[in-house]
């Protein structure tokens, strides 16, 4: 397979030369929108991948929560997290949905981790082509545990996300649609500790109303874990998002709630909703691999999602 810089080099050209953000994120630039020139050319990118039969399994709960979001009621997606591909894939598919595509698309705020910024030039001119509020991801402060820069990276951090929670509360209800990786990071083959959901996620949901939850089957560019994302794998492919069915926010935590242990610390009980969460991102997972399948060319890459016909 090639990777981005072998087949794409001449589009990473282009969107550097268009980038407007800075490497550095602080308070005051956690909201980022998107830049539409790279937005255009990574649409034409995804168009050049996808396979027929790539599509939003559930579309209608998607645009159903878009109209909650537009009535002021606060909108979380939860997404399921293989490649750096996600996010255009998603937007391009609901953009090709309906005519009311685009304004969904639009309306969808992903939080991103500020490493997208600060990893390369390349990496950050391909993450701006879309609309995203910037966090300090716990994972990236753990780095700095035991160092001279502990203090300061964890004053950088709080104030960073600090921010970004305000900013979030404001476009929440201004019908804006938040979507969030549970995982935080991308699945990474062999490694099922960057499947966990993090912790964070019950916090998120207690500051919702509604909340969408979205399984993903297939994968246009997977993950060269020697090198950056302009070494991960270029791959043609038929990609699948199944959304399931919209519900109560709380309505998640409750129920985290009652399976914990009376006794059971806080932490534990918010792990066990990030795990809840987890669950039904596997079983739609399985139901997007199971749409998916009856569109794949013969010999196609096998997948890399991790999961085998037993688990």
């Amino acid at each position: 397979m090639q990777t981005v810089k072998q087949r794409y080099g001449h589009v990473a050209k282009q969107l550097i030369a268009n980038s407007k953000h800075s490497s550095s994120v602080t308070s005051d630039r956690v909201f980022q929108e998107a830049n539409q020139k790279n937005r255009k050319l990574i649409d034409e990118v995804v168009e050049e991948l996808l396979l027929p039969g790539s599509r939003i399994e559930g579309i209608h709960e998607l645009h159903r929560l878009f109209e909650l979001a537009q009535e002021g009621k606060s909108c979380l997606l939860l997404m399921e997290h293989y490649s750096n591909f996600d996010i255009p894939t998603f937007h391009y598919l609901i953009s090709q949905s309906t005519q009311a595509g685009p304004k969904v698309s639009n309306s969808i705020i992903p939080m991103a981790g500020l490493k997208l910024n600060a990893e390369s030039d390349f990496v950050r001119a391909f993450t701006e082509a879309y609309t995203r509020l910037v966090i300090y991801p716990s994972r990236s402060l753990q780095p700095y545990e035991g160092t001279d820069q502990w203090a300061e990276e964890k004053k950088k951090s709080r104030q960073i996300n600090m921010a970004a929670l305000h900013e979030m509360v404001r476009r929440k209800h201004d019908g804006y649609i938040i979507l969030l990786f549970p995982s935080g990071t991308r699945y990474r083959p062999g490694n099922e500790a960057t499947r966990r959901g993090l912790p964070e996620v019950d916090s998120y949901l207690r500051a919702f109303d509604y909340v969408l939850p979205v399984g993903i089957s297939g994968n246009i560019l997977r993950v060269n874990q020697e090198g950056t994302m302009a070494d991960d794998f270029i791959t043609e492919d038929v990609v699948v998002f199944s959304a399931g069915t919209i519900s109560s926010a709380e309505d998640y935590r409750k129920r985290a709630r009652e399976a914990a242990s009376p006794e059971a610390p806080a932490a534990e009980v918010k792990q066990a909703t990030a795990d809840l969460v987890m669950a039904e991102l596997k079983s739609l997972h399985f139901q997007a691999r199971s749409l998916r399948s009856v569109h794949l060319p013969a010999n196609h890459p096998p997948d890399e999602d991790g999961y085998t016909q037993d688990n």
